[in-house]
């Protein structure tokens, strides 16, 4: 496989492909390609196919980027620059699950089309492409991510392990991604299909007669003690891992690197599998539409944040939530059509006890309009489902989304703490709390009477809510009811794109501390964020001028604002390293933010402990104590490099820095000798190029992490069938001290879960388990469930846990695509194209057992389409396009899509000399007309005429 699988399995490691000890693959022009370059040049690639296509059908200029392609270049070319981040995290997340096959199913063949597996290898590519486009049908863009990197793998790998390019073919197989189609004559099990090499040429190998009558094989690949065995006659994939490649017909026939048995013809299969990776790509387009493709791939107009509201909707609350409401109306009047306008609105209501429904749209006025609805009403007692709101939210947003919980109670469902900390930390999300309980009186009904009552929250219950934000790296902002408006409106400032973090620290205690940052060429509007009460602070410029809070004279700060006890504070732009002193006894946060679009984006991995070596990245938190890797890369620049990486711990106590190497393709290594127990940031120091000349940057992460002692590994790759349990091993791990481990297991769906409730775990041992997971029937396909699994020592703080997203995926029974039947076809066109018009209607079914219509687009065309649904002969709803247009455009192709993502085709060409139809046309009219209809899949080139 290409950077993967058998014996280049070696030099894979996730994302970045490393291999310690073994012969790695080649990333400089000529050298051998892996499933990384393979998967972003299709993702590059077929970004730029889709952009150029709306701009087109928008009458938009389009300007394509330059060789070679890079995230930025192409996000800047799709007219949606600040997307890039996003973007290229999409990209990395769906490499990410690609290489992770290797070491996650390294031994089954079907994965890698190898031992003549082509039937499972292609089940894997079908099934996981339904379920592709089921998540994208629901809007679940991650889960789509991950399927697709995981089926690009087998999509990827039959070019390099199958003869498909000994054969002749330079195009992909394009029926290794449709139901029911035929791949080609497979090798039956009793035919040879190979001799042996001579010496260490391999080039002639598969027998003559399997080349003449193009029958497709593939090598087979076995270890001792595993499996080094293979039928008589039958090539192997060869390579010096590979114990069958020792056994008659001696050698192989793989093409994973150019040193291969067959990398001669590395370059040729990496250059199909490419295509095929495209195509499989443009399949998922055509189901999904250009806008939500794009979405998947983490491309949207406007900002790539998010606008998430969590809010309690308790009695008390009316004056919150109108506050949110005029926030919200206010966000959505001023950059709607902006490069700030966020690229989805998510509203998690919370009530006692209900929570949600939760809802999420790309349309503003429809959020708005949510947003309106709310009222306050019910609640009674003082704590409220808090928790459980956020961490419905927190599985829903963009990872690095900023979300805003309002609250005027505690949490009454605390015991979700350190669930919804795991979910901070593995999506890296902000989470801000706007607290108008905690410094005033707060009314509540009682539940058995129309007494009021006045209560405060419990400092406990405010210390909850500090601590989430400070992990998290966002603000816990306590006002009472008058100051609500105010403090919302900071939710302003907080929705700009682009922002990134300078520096921010906590002290708790608080103490005197001076906290430096550097202002580089790039960023724009420098603020500082602080909570605490009875401080003081002097900021200083690069020059050495100096401004303290108690001077309103002074030009560094331009403007300040403060409620309850936050403050903000807007510094004039100045390039060069600032400094800013704080003096509190109290507790006290600092952040300090600019706009930019260089930042950068991190991942903690470890050396795989399964038959391959190479690194995967972590589902959790990293072993404390111990060597630690970090995976790092900066976006916003397509040539910026990174010289330095350091673990800066939030307790102010020093930091720890790393050793940086660059793995190409702007992916970094940052090796540190020890992880830390307690809580550290992410700095990050590096050089990009501006168009004058380069420039220092230096960032921070939001979310603070921390090493553990524990380990918890869980199995990920399994879908989950409405109405059939999924069991999800799982195992515990401690290079502490052994015992007793408190074993919690939740979800964020309420969906039936059983886990036990305990485990004895031994010092350098682990011990496995099974979580049971059981999605209601009705659930809907494309939806998906997080599960997080926590492991915490008895009598310990110490604590870990793995957070696994699986996909609910109904059993998909249809694979054909809609029917257009021609109803009505109306010209007068004439030599002279431009004084005519000519009309088409059709109606589109999805037969009898289908799933039904979805939707019907346009996919060339210029003329107009209208959509409608009626009742048809049958009794049942039938989908009718009209569709009219100048003559001189004659063409036109529509996109038919089912429920399921099975996509059909319709084209029809009308020439002046076609004769006027009604709505009956004759087989001899017809004839006039060059029309043809492509219903895809099963019924191509097929015409339906009533």
């Amino acid at each position: 496989m290409f950077g993967g699988g058998m014996s280049s399995t070696l030099a894979t490691l996730c994302l970045l492909l490393l291999q310690t000890g073994a012969q790695g693959f080649g990333i400089l022009p000529g050298k051998s390609l892996n499933h990384l370059e393979i998967t972003e040049k299709a993702i590059l690639k077929s970004a730029v196919q889709v952009c150029r296509s709306l701009a087109l059908t928008e009458g938009t200029g389009f300007t394509t980027p330059p060789e070679p392609l890079g995230t930025e270049a192409v996000a800047v070319a799709c007219g949606a620059p600040k997307s890039a981040k996003n973007f290229r995290q999409a990209i990395q997340l769906i490499t990410l699950r690609n290489v992770r096959v290797d070491l996650r199913h390294a031994l089954n063949a079907s994965f890698h089309f190898d031992d003549e597996m082509f039937a499972g290898g292609k089940s894997i590519i079908v099934q996981g492409l339904a379920a592709v486009k089921a998540s994208n049908r629901q809007g679940n863009y991650e889960a789509a991510r991950e399927m697709l990197g995981e089926i690009l793998h087998p999509a990827q790998d039959f070019y390099s392990h199958s003869d498909w390019v000994e054969l002749g073919n330079k195009l992909p197989n394009s029926n290794l991604i449709k139901p029911g189609a035929s791949i080609g004559n497979i090798a039956e099990e009793s035919r040879a299909t190979c001799r042996n090499c001579v010496g260490d040429d391999c080039r002639n190998n598969i027998l003559d007669d399997i080349i003449r009558d193009q029958i497709l094989t593939s090598g087979y690949f076995g270890i001792v003690p595993f499996s080094a065995t293979k039928p008589t006659g039958k090539c192997s994939h060869g390579g010096a891992v590979d114990a069958t490649s020792s056994i008659e017909p001696k050698g192989g026939i793989n093409k994973d690197t150019t040193s291969s048995s067959h990398g001669f013809l590395h370059m040729d299969a990496a250059n199909v599998a490419t295509a095929a990776s495209i195509e499989l790509l443009e399949d998922i387009r055509r189901a999904a539409g250009d806008r939500e493709f794009l979405q998947m791939l983490g491309i949207s107009k406007g900002s790539s944040k998010a606008l998430c509201f969590v809010i309690d909707t308790t009695e008390s609350m009316s004056d919150d939530i109108a506050a949110v409401k005029n926030v919200t109306s206010s966000i959505i009047s001023s950059k709607v059509g902006t490069d700030d306008e966020p690229s989805v609105y998510i509203l998690v209501p919370f009530n006692d006890p209900v929570v949600g429904p939760l809802r999420r749209t790309t349309d503003p006025n429809l959020f708005r309009n949510v947003i309106n609805s709310l009222a306050a009403k019910g609640g009674g007692d003082l704590g409220e489902p808090s928790l459980s709101g956020l961490r419905m939210a927190l599985t829903t947003v963009p990872p690095g989304s900023e979300i805003f919980l309002f609250t005027d109670g505690p949490a009454k469902d605390k015991q979700l703490k350190s669930a919804v900390i795991a979910l901070i930390e593995r999506r890296q999300t902000v989470v801000n709390f706007l607290i108008s309980g905690a410094v005033g009186p707060k009314i509540r009904k009682q539940r058995d009477t129309n007494r009021q009552q006045v209560g405060i929250i419990p400092a406990a219950s405010v210390q909850l809510y500090r601590d989430l934000a400070q992990t998290s790296g966002g603000k816990a902002i306590e006002v009472d009811k008058t100051d609500i408006l105010a403090a919302a409106s900071i939710i302003i400032e907080s929705s700009t794109s682009s922002q990134v973090i300078l520096v921010q620290a906590a002290r708790r205690p608080g103490r005197t501390d001076t906290f430096t940052f550097t202002v580089d060429e790039s960023v724009k509007n420098p603020s500082v964020f602080i909570t605490g009460r009875s401080l003081n602070y002097t900021v200083t410029d690069p020059s050495g001028a100096s401004q303290k809070n108690t001077d309103s004279s002074g030009s560094l700060i331009t403007s300040s604002n403060s409620v309850g006890n936050f403050q903000i504070l807007q510094l004039k732009t100045q390039v060069g390293q600032w400094k800013i002193k704080m003096e509190s006894t109290h507790p006290y946060t600092v952040k300090v933010i600019g706009q930019s679009p260089v930042d950068f984006l991190f991942n903690f991995v470890e050396a795989s402990q399964g038959l391959f070596k190479g690194f995967d990245v972590l589902d959790s938190r990293p072993n404390a104590g111990v060597e630690g890797t970090l995976q790092v890369s900066v976006s916003g620049s397509d040539t910026a490099t990174i010289t330095e990486v350091a673990l800066v711990l939030s307790s102010g106590s020093g930091e720890i820095k790393a050793s940086v190497e660059s793995q190409g393709s702007g992916n970094f290594l940052a090796r540190v000798a020890k992880i830390p127990s307690e809580e550290f940031t992410v700095r990050v120091k590096g050089q990009a190029d501006t168009v004058k000349k380069s420039m220092i940057f230096e960032r921070m992460s939001s979310t603070s992490l921390r090493g553990s002692n524990v380990t918890v590994t869980a199995d990920s790759d399994s879908t989950l069938v409405p109405g059939e349990p999924l069991s999800v091993p799982f195992s515990v791990s401690t290079s502490g001290n052994g015992g007793k481990f408190i074993i919690r297991a939740t979800n964020d769906q309420s969906f039936t879960l059983s886990s036990p409730s305990s485990l004895i775990v031994e010092t350098g041992n682990s011990t496995n388990s099974a979580v049971s997971l059981l999605a209601p029937l009705n659930t809907p396909s494309g939806n998906d469930v997080t599960l997080t699994i926590e492991a915490e020592a008895e009598g310990s703080t110490d604590t870990n846990y793995v957070v696994l997203r699986i996909s609910v995926i109904s059993t998909v029974t249809d694979f054909t695509a809609p029917v257009c039947r021609l109803r009505i076809l109306q010209s007068d066109c004439s030599s002279n194209c431009s004084l005519a018009m000519w009309k088409l209607s059709v109606s589109v079914t999805d037969g009898d057992d289908g799933t039904g219509v979805d939707r019907v687009s346009l996919k060339q065309g210029n003329g107009n389409l209208t959509i409608t649904t009626a009742v048809g002969t049958t009794g049942k709803n039938e989908t009718m396009a009209s569709y009219i247009a100048s003559c001189c455009s004659p063409d036109v192709e529509l996109l038919t899509v089912d429920k399921v993502g099975n996509v059909g085709s319709c084209t029809f060409t009308i020439r002046p000399s076609t004769p006027s139809l009604g709505t009956k046309p004759t087989l001899s009219s017809l004839l006039h007309l060059s029309a043809t209809v492509i219903l895809g899949l099963h019924t191509l080139g097929k015409l339906g005429i009533l």
